[in-house]
């Protein structure tokens, strides 16, 4: 019997044949995104490969880190997620016949023969990928991924990886965000029809699920991810229906067996007294809206659910919703419970809550009292801290638009910058510090507390020894010189792990609800002052003094020197 971690990756290794756009379907058969082909660059990129190419420089051997330099939506966190997409984009690069062909229309005619069956024999299998394991934690300055190999293979490859994790990390950390303000609370992923066409959905429903989210109501994406799908009706469901006499089917057949039953009737035997129970007159609920619910109890007696909004929550959605719900508990169901899509979110789920209680009360049924309540209306991360503070009976949020576009900021913001060639350090400078990039391949450390928090992400030169719980390690910042401390860690983790070489995924891939539970083992690592929604606490990134001296001498080095006069 194959192993797990075996089976796991040989799922993952035998690409799809060679292919132009219209046959990249093939790669469906392991969730490869057929979008996602070597072809998915920006030019600039294919240009540098002819110059490399041109310049012998097609040996060099380039370390690349991709990293983001500020985390999003003010907080200071983020979740890093994406990487298995990256590894399935190294197994299937390669440029097609068709590919080619293409390219040779769009570069200039002065581009040699020599160069297109140069690309045609290119593949992955000489680079090397070293990542941060999916669903971590992660800050900004600190590789996400290093990728090493041919300097024009891996230039091919920057527009690519930095797709694939810019707006899957994002939206990650966007749901964390959300879980965290939802608390215990169930949270829904309800963006389909909002998010930034078919693929971006896809995107947002996997990673929102691996942020903290609980379903999605994505039937493709639960298909393909195995997400948990959920989902009531519309409106339009409610609106549909004129009245009673648009049932044509009124019987229900008893939970446990036995001779249908007229369902009709039993809710309309019921209304008046759980209107009056209510203190509502039976004549102000609307019957389309009641027979809406019989029709849809009918069709799904064990999972009946209704949006009761259409036209009035406490007038005629609660009586109606109440009295479909105890017909269905006289022949042996179970409501589920209501969602609520419009008005105030706060008052209303209290004052359904009360309702709930007085017909458990009054029919001896103390389970209605505990229906399940779900909110939706245009929700966002304010809104739930808001709904906090003022107390609430919500079991459930809908969550769509704000979630999926991440609206708050649209982008993270990594970028993938070269910091060596052929052994040798590269910088880039600036007049802006942020942008001043870490010179040369470096190992990764996180440095816990004896409690078991994270304190501190630490970046070395490879040859120094890795910081252990046995010394202490002085820790600088890279620019500011007075900043600095020693740090005596309990525990110690290196960070990134050799995920590809030789044409080959090096590391088990977890599935996605593993990496779900990674997230919030990662997460609950970080104090609360990290992770608060208001002015939350810098984690620090630091490096050693090694590495801050190697820094600030090739600073030196490259910075051109001014002259007065």
């Amino acid at each position: 019997m194959l192993s797990k971690y075996r089976k796991r990756k040989m799922e993952m290794a035998t690409p799809p044949p060679q292919s132009s756009f219209n046959d990249s379907n093939n790669s469906h058969k392991n969730n490869q995104n057929g979008i996602v082909q070597s072809l998915l660059t920006d030019l600039y990129q294919v240009t540098m490969a002819y110059a490399y190419w041109k310049s012998e420089k097609r040996h060099e051997i380039a370390v690349f880190d991709l990293f983001f330099r500020k985390n999003p939506f003010k907080g200071e966190f983020t979740l890093f997620a994406g990487l298995e997409e990256c590894l399935k984009y190294l197994q299937n690069f390669r440029f097609s016949d068709s590919d080619i062909n293409y390219l040779r229309t769009i570069l200039p005619p002065s581009v040699e023969e020599e160069f297109y069956n140069y690309l045609g024999s290119l593949d992955a299998s000489e680079v090397s990928l070293y990542a941060v394991p999916e669903g971590t934690v992660v800050f900004p300055r600190v590789p996400l991924v290093t990728v090493e190999g041919p300097l024009p293979v891996v230039q091919l490859m920057e527009t690519t990886l930095l797709n694939l994790i810019n707006y899957a990390s994002l939206v990650a950390t966007n749901a964390a965000r959300f879980r965290m303000a939802a608390g215990k609370k169930q949270l829904l992923e309800f963006g389909l029809r909002r998010a930034q066409g078919p693929d971006g959905a896809l995107s947002a429903s996997r990673y929102c699920y691996i942020g903290g989210f609980d379903g999605t109501s994505n039937v493709l994406a639960g298909k393909m991810f195995d997400i948990p799908v959920r989902g009531t009706h519309a409106h339009a469901f409610v609106t549909s229906y004129v009245g009673l006499q648009d049932l044509k089917n009124r019987m229900l057949t008893p939970l446990d067996g036995g001779s249908p039953v007229d369902f009709v009737s039993a809710c309309i035997d019921l209304r008046e007294e759980v209107c009056k129970t209510l203190d509502v007159l039976h004549e102000e609920t609307k019957q389309s809206e009641l027979t809406a619910f019989i029709a849809y109890a009918t069709a799904f007696p064990k999972g009946f659910l209704a949006l009761v909004d259409t036209y009035d929550v406490l007038r005629s959605g609660i009586p109606n919703f109440c009295t479909v719900a105890l017909a269905l508990h006289r022949l042996g169901y179970k409501a589920i419970g209501i969602r609520l899509d419009s008005g105030d979110l706060a008052y209303l789920s209290k004052a359904v809550r009360q309702y709930f209680r007085k017909i458990a009360d009054r029919f001896e049924v103390p389970s209605m009292a505990n229906f399940t309540i779900v909110a939706s209306n245009d929700i966002n991360e304010d809104t739930l801290h808001s709904l906090n503070q003022q107390g609430h009976e919500i079991d459930s949020f809908g969550i769509g638009t704000h979630l999926v576009t991440c609206q708050r900021q649209p982008a993270l913001g990594c970028v993938f910058k070269l910091v060596e060639v052929n052994k040798q350090a590269r910088i880039k400078l600036s007049q802006d510090m942020d942008k001043v990039t870490l010179p040369g391949k470096k190992s990764i450390y996180r440095l816990y507390s004896h409690e078991g928090h994270a304190l501190i992400d630490l970046m070395q030169r490879p040859h120094e020894q890795p910081p252990d719980n046995e010394r202490r390690v002085l820790c600088r910042h890279p620019f500011e010189e007075s900043k600095r401390a020693y740090v005596s860690p309990g525990s110690v983790q290196l960070l990134q792990k050799l995920y590809w070489t030789k044409g080959e995924i090096q590391e088990y891939l977890p599935s996605l609800k593993e990496i779900r539970e990674r997230a919030i083992q990662s997460l609950a690592t970080l104090r609360e002052d990290h992770k608060r929604a208001l002015n939350p606490t810098p984690y620090k990134v630091a490096v050693t003094a090694d590495l801050y001296q190697f820094l600030h001498d090739m600073w030196l080095d490259n910075a051109p020197i001014g002259e007065l006069s």
